[in-house]
Order: C-alpha cells, then sequence, then structure tokens
C-alpha cells in the first residue's frame, strides 16, 4: 500500500482540495433564494451548520452536488471543480428582483482536509491552530473528516501544522480509490445530468417536507409513486482490472445496467465499481457480470 491511501484506511491524511469550486453568496434573500433552487432545507441552517444538496434542472435531472454551508453574513456552497462555473450561472440566472449577490471564493479561500480514521484528533490540532478559520466535517472519500477553508498564503501553514499532528498527503488517485471502497459517489464520476435523485440513493441531499424548488414537481411524482427503473450501487468485481465507464453490465442474459467510475483496491484484493443497474437486479449479493468480469451487487460498506 501507499502512504497515503493506507493513512487514509488506516490513520489520517491530508488532501489538497483547490481545485473544488467556491461560491460566497450574500444578501438579504439568500437562504430563501438557494432554498427555492436546491433539494434540501437552505433556510433552517443556523452559522455553524451545513447541508448538502443537488441543484436541479425543471425536468429534475441533477445538475450538481454541492455542500452549502452556512456563516454569519453569507452562505459559501463548495462543489466539484467541473460544476463551479455552471452553478454560478444557473443561480445568477435566476437573480432578478433579489437581493443576492455571488462571488468567486476560490481566490480568497483554500480548502484543505484531513481524513481517515484518526482525522478527528488532527483535526483538532487545527481548531487550536485556526480558531479564526471555517473548519467543517466535510469528507471527499467517504471517511471520517473535516475541511478548513483559509486565505491561500496561510496554506503552507496548514499543511505544516497537519504533518506535525501525524497527517501526510494523499494524492488524488489515493483519495479516488478509498472514496469507492467506502461507496462514496462522485458527481462527474457517477453521477451526471443523465439521472434523477432517487437513482442515486442519495436521499440526504432532498428534504421531502420543504416547499416548492426547481424540479420538485420530477421528485414528489416519483416519490408518490414508489420506484425509478433504475439505482445507483456499488459492484465487487473479481481480477485487478477495472473496466471503463459505461462496460455493459448483464444479469444472465439480460441486459442490466452499465458500470461508472471503478478502481482497483489493494487493500480488498478486488475491483471496487459504481454502476447504475436496473432495480430488479440491484439487491445486495445479486451476480453479474461486467464485461467479461464476475461481478455482484456490493452487501454493505467494508470493514
Amino acid at each position: 500500500m501507499t502512504a497515503g491511501y493506507k493513512a487514509l484506511r488506516e490513520a489520517a491524511a491530508w488532501l489538497d482540495l483547490d481545485g473544488r469550486g467556491r461560491i460566497r453568496v450574500t444578501g438579504e434573500d439568500r437562504a430563501r433564494l438557494l432554498h427555492a433552487m436546491s433539494t434540501n432545507h437552505v433556510e433552517q441552517l443556523q452559522p455553524g451548520q451545513n447541508c448538502y444538496a443537488f441543484f436541479l434542472n425543471a425536468q429534475g435531472r441533477i445538475l450538481c452536488d454541492t455542500q452549502i454551508l452556512c456563516l454569519p453574513g453569507h452562505l459559501l456552497l463548495d462543489t466539484e471543480p467541473e460544476t463551479h462555473q455552471l452553478l454560478y450561472e444557473h443561480i445568477d440566472k435566476y437573480i432578478i428582483a433579489d437581493d443576492v449577490t455571488l462571488e468567486d471564493a476560490r481566490q480568497d479561500l483554500c480548502a484543505v482536509a484531513v481524513e481517515g480514521p484518526r482525522s478527528a484528533a488532527v483535526a483538532a490540532s487545527l481548531q487550536k491552530a485556526f480558531q479564526d478559520s471555517l473548519i467543517a466535517k466535510l469528507s471527499a472519500t467517504g471517511a471520517p473528516g473535516a475541511r478548513i477553508y483559509l486565505p491561500p498564503e496561510r496554506k503552507p501553514e496548514i499543511i505544516a501544522v497537519l504533518e506535525n499532528a501525524g497527517a501526510v498527503p494523499a494524492s488524488p488517485e489515493e483519495q479516488n480509490i478509498v472514496r469507492l471502497e467506502n461507496f462514496h459517489p462522485r458527481f462527474g464520476d457517477d453521477i451526471t445530468a443523465r439521472y434523477l435523485v432517487q437513482e442515486t440513493q442519495l436521499l440526504e441531499a432532498v428534504n421531502f417536507s420543504k416547499g416548492c424548488y426547481l424540479g420538485q414537481e420530477i421528485v414528489e411524482r416519483i416519490r408518490s409513486r414508489g420506484q425509478v427503473h433504475r439505482l445507483l450501487v456499488p459492484l465487487y468485481l473479481t481480477g485487478q482490472n477495472p473496466p471503463q465507464p459505461g462496460t455493459l453490465v448483464m444479469a444472465g442474459e439480460a441486459k442490466a445496467g452499465e458500470t461508472m467510475s471503478a478502481a482497483y483496491s489493494p487493500a480488498l484484493g478486488k475491483v471496487v465499481a459504481f454502476a447504475y443497474i436496473r432495480a430488479e437486479h440491484a439487491r445486495p449479493g445479486t451476480p453479474l457480470t461486467a464485461g467479461d468480469t464476475q461481478a455482484e451487487v456490493a452487501a454493505a460498506r467494508p470493514a
């Protein structure tokens, strides 16, 4: 095992997340507008709280996912690198008579994370050293973690504190393997605008009792009917060769779905992948094939 990969699984690793999108939202109507545009309950957030949410188009398809962090005087949106500009323009299009201002926060805020089973102890040292900064309990890999937002000029200082506390750097490749092991889907790799909210099974992003929001009619229609035809599920595959995205998945002679992202897990000795599988074949333990490789729907998060 490489050092960063082992640290993410067994100890603590630090992650450079400067590539992620960051949008600062100010103005008296900021919470009301984002509440009306996203799937979660933004208006109930208090300073220091955050929620995970989707932004949808009018047809209920997922445009992006984001962490919405509430701070005194503004909201901070943390999103994938590929969707920063799309989200900025999407929100901006709906600002009409609202008291809402958007700012690109990537220039004045850097983002560094610490993740892994022992990350809480490392994060405690961050809180002591950077009491004036924003630290949120967020994870890019599905492991326990914390993310700190600070002016870019203080980034070397953050890294020094993290490494002095025992954290080691983890590369994007190492992060990707661990997030797949933890069944932590990523927008752009596993979730795209092709898919509907319930197909992702990430219902923590949705508040079903809030009022209307863009795309809500489709989400509610699916909820009331109680089903979708395909679901995003994790697969275990034999061997060491990850399938390419879009590889056909079969259940016997029947087409069951297609793979999304995948990587070989050194710790598990098998490939872990995400796939959209027809609901009737998505039960844990269901035997499948992906290309010419044996697979099965994963039953639970690995220990």
